[in-house]
């Protein structure tokens, strides 16, 4: 018999975002895991104070020397973003390991991860082997091959794991854009060569528009919309707002600007670096003579200047986000500005984005966005190009990744409509195991999956702070200070009520007093009972103060009582 490979998910199973997966052979000191990505997920409105969320680390940081690399499929944040905290102390491995990590990937993509790891000052912690399309290499027990796919971030791959058990095939994000802006198209021989061959044992596929009937509209079809954009306003400045790491989108925008005359400039440390790091790569081209400087371009006619910036997803310290508060240093919006949101909001993030275009409109700028213009392609194949991806990978076995529950439900169902058994589809979530072996593919357990969140440094916010955090938004709090004698047991002082978020207190004395009056009797009736516990003494006052509270205006705010003894 074969030996056994497991897939543990980590992440992206049931959510957008925090995409991260092992594979492994073996166990005890014979266990080697090869990892496929390790992204990060911005956090839901209702995570108040949160900036990044995170895969929970536990499961690696007890294998930490079992794990052979880091296998990359493209550039994304919600692929790559979360490995600078992987390679970190304490909530992650780099303290664990005697040896820098192997992360493999396209330059390209290491080149868009190494950011964030550098600023964090970690890249003594891994080892980054760049490799080019087609490529395969031995990581531990494992086989990689790295297959092209068409995505909205250039050289992204589909990664195939040649293992004990044969291909594990991980579709990356991908879709089948037959006219891609580089050229590069999805290679589906290579994929319909390894069914051929021994055969694709299981399929891990992206389901993010699973549910969107037909085919996704090729990227290229977003330039001639930006140049006929870039014809209609003519005599007005032009700013673009776009993901930094969509390289081609940036090309398309600067074709369109140049072919109309203008300049470009990029506005945004990412964009800056990102932009940079696309000509040295030479994934794309833009003329030395058509680049200026953020700073210069107060030297121009509107009509002469194309701004690049970040901040299409609404993220507040963004420059478009600064733009439309009027707190851009560099740029000052006014009635001559256009400004193209060349993006689709990211689920969740609709809310700000929608804040950053009302703060723009103010500015008195025209606003361009993919809901009245077609300036945005997905980079994620939609059903009918799943299916066709079914049909030529013909896998044994069939789990939908990458989405949100809905999307893998969809995604599960045009694998039964591609002849693949009801049975051998299985749908998994974050934290679930599954084991292929010879008699096939079965649930094997669970490992800890939840949020990490990340708040200006990792590992100080947990879910009952965020719960706290939720509760003060809502409810806010209420605190109640008393000070008592323990010996003699009588109220000294108080109870004095300090409230944020409950009531306005300059308005409310009267409810404040008749609460002090409640608390007292209460810390008083308890004294004479020979109470002289302080916890005890706190919970008196948490359980009065709750029950005045929820009387008087069924509100449910954070009670924090403070009992003094003297």
């Amino acid at each position: 018999m074969a030996e056994p490979v497991r897939v543990v998910f980590l992440g992206g199973l049931g959510e957008i975002g925090r995409n991260c997966m092992a594979i492994e052979q073996g166990s005890g000191d014979d266990r080697a895991i090869v990892l496929i990505d390790c992204g990060l997920m911005f956090p839901d409105p209702d995570m108040h104070g949160i900036d990044l969320v995170l895969p929970d680390f536990t499961y690696l940081r007890d294998h930490a020397r079992s794990i052979v690399g880091l296998v990359a499929t493209h550039g994304h944040e919600d692929h790559v973003g979360g490995i600078q905290f992987l390679l970190r102390d304490e909530s992650g491995i780099g303290h664990l390991r005697d040896d820098p990590l192997p992360i493999y990937g396209a330059r390209l993509t290491l080149g868009l991860a190494r950011n964030r790891i550098e600023e964090a000052g970690l890249l003594g912690r891994c080892d980054m082997r760049p490799v080019a399309d087609g490529d395969r290499v031995d990581v531990g027990p494992f086989g990689i091959e790295f297959i092209p796919v068409t995505h909205s971030v250039p050289h992204s791959h589909a990664i195939a794991v040649h293992t004990s058990q044969g291909i594990v095939l991980h579709s990356g994000d991908w879709k089948l854009d037959l006219t891609p802006v580089d050229g590069r198209r999805t290679d589906l021989s290579r994929i319909g060569q390894l069914t051929a061959g021994d055969g694709i044992r299981l399929l891990l596929a992206d389901s993010t528009n699973a549910e969107e009937p037909g085919h996704a509209p090729s990227e290229s079809s977003v330039g001639a919309v930006l140049a006929g954009l870039f014809a209609q306003h003519r005599d007005r400045r032009i700013i673009t707002a776009s993901f930094a790491s969509h390289l081609h989108r940036i090309q398309q925008i600067a074709d369109a600007a140049i072919g109309a005359g203008r300049k470009v400039a990029t506005l945004g440390l990412s964009m800056k670096k990102n932009v940079r790091l696309g000509l040295d790569l030479g994934v794309i081209s833009i003329p030395d003579s058509a680049m200026i400087d953020i700073e210069d371009i107060d030297r121009y006619e509107p009509g002469e200047v194309c701004v690049i910036s970040t901040g299409s997803q609404g993220e507040p310290m963004s420059a478009l986000s600064l733009l439309a508060r009027g707190e851009n240093k560099f740029v000052k919006l006014s009635e001559h500005d256009t400004v193209i949101l060349s993006s689709h909001a990211i689920p969740g993030n609709e809310s700000n984005v929608n804040k950053v275009i009302d703060g723009l409109l103010r500015r008195g700028a025209e606003v361009v966005h993919s809901g009245v213009v077609d300036v945005h392609a997905t980079g994620h194949a939609q059903a009918d190009e799943i299916k066709t991806y079914l049909s030529l990978a013909k896998p044994e076995w069939y789990v939908p990744i990458h989405g949100e529950f809905r999307h893998m439900v969809a995604n599960a169902r045009l694998g039964e409509l591609m002849g693949i058994p009801r049975q051998n589809v299985v749908l998994c979530e974050d934290g679930d195991v599954v084991e292929l072996s010879d008699d096939g593919l079965e649930h094997a357990g669970r490992v800890p999956s939840g949020y990490v969140y990340v708040d200006g440094t990792i590992g100080d916010v947990g879910q009952g702070v965020i719960r706290d955090r939720r509760v003060l938004g809502e409810e806010g709090v209420v605190v109640v200070v008393v000070t008592v004698d323990i010996q003699t047991g009588k109220v000294i002082t108080g109870p004095d009520i300090i409230t944020r978020g409950w009531v306005y207190a300059p308005e409310a004395e009267d409810l404040l007093d008749e609460a002090c009056d409640r608390v007292a009797a209460a810390v008083e009736s308890a004294l004479q009972k020979g109470e002289r516990d302080v916890e005890a003494l706190e919970r008196d006052v948490r359980r009065a103060t709750g029950k005045f509270v929820n009387e008087r205006t069924r509100r449910r705010p954070m009670i924090v009582p403070v009992v003094m003894e003297t």
